[in-house]
């Protein structure tokens, strides 16, 4: 079934290419020439036709963009969704008191402690366990969520391929991706807070600086998070 749904994930992403439609139109020309030259169409019905197709050509094109993309990423992830299997997280996620004073829709990671805060509303917190780096790759500063994926793909930064040339160079999207079912990519860094195929890692330091999550934590985290959000990770 993933391999199926990145086959046809591939296939939608050709149609939104624009080489794809370019390569339409030249052939809808080539045929008007030929059909010219033979003498089956005169030079002004050739010229009006080829204007008609191609006019054709790039709404479709325009639809096609507009359709595969508000449509096909949910349907893609749905379908990711359903064959995840319930796996019982090391650290429970819980609703705890938090006497902070960020505002709700921060994200706190505690980097020591191993977990990962979201913070509500009347002065409480969604606690989550939380994978991190491991010694040597710890971090600590301030940013926020540049951006969400579900399902991301993955491509190992020239840092990691360095320590580790035995990884892939990109790997598509899937139950068998390292990043898991979801992403939230914090801005300015190389780093992403993401769900993991290891759950069994989660409350351990082994990550090169990314945060991991179950990908249950992480899919009921990336629907509550909103692009933009601080994020705050400590030592």
């Amino acid at each position: 079934m993933t391999k199926l749904m990145c086959l046809v994930r591939n296939n939608l992403t050709q149609l939104m290419n624009w080489r794809f439609w370019l390569r339409a139109m030249h052939c809808v020309g080539a045929a008007l020439r030929h059909n010219y030259a033979t003498g089956r169409v005169g030079w002004a019905g050739a010229v009006f036709l080829g204007g008609i197709m191609r006019r054709n050509l790039i709404r479709a094109a325009v639809w096609a963009g507009l359709f595969l993309s508000a449509g096909t990423a949910p349907i893609y992830a749905n379908a990711l969704d359903s064959e995840l299997q319930p796996v019982a997280s090391p650290i429970a996620r819980e609703t705890v008191p938090f006497d902070g004073r960020e505002a709700p829709g921060t994200i706190i990671v505690r980097t020591a402690e191993r977990r990962l805060y979201f913070v509500l509303p009347d002065h409480q917190a969604l606690k989550y366990g939380v994978g991190v780096g491991r010694p040597g790759f710890t971090w600590s500063g301030v940013t926020r969520i540049g951006y969400k994926r579900e399902w991301p793909d993955w491509t190992p930064p020239p840092q990691m391929l360095r320590r580790r040339p035995d990884l892939p160079r990109h790997m598509e999207g899937g139950v068998d991706n390292p990043l898991g079912a979801r992403a939230m990519y914090l801005a300015g860094t190389l780093f992403r807070i993401h769900g993991s195929n290891e759950p069994d890692t989660i409350g351990q330091a082994v990550s090169s600086g990314c945060i991991r999550m179950t990908n249950q934590d992480v899919i009921d985290l990336y629907g509550r998070a909103k692009v933009g959000a601080r994020v705050v990770v400590t030592r």
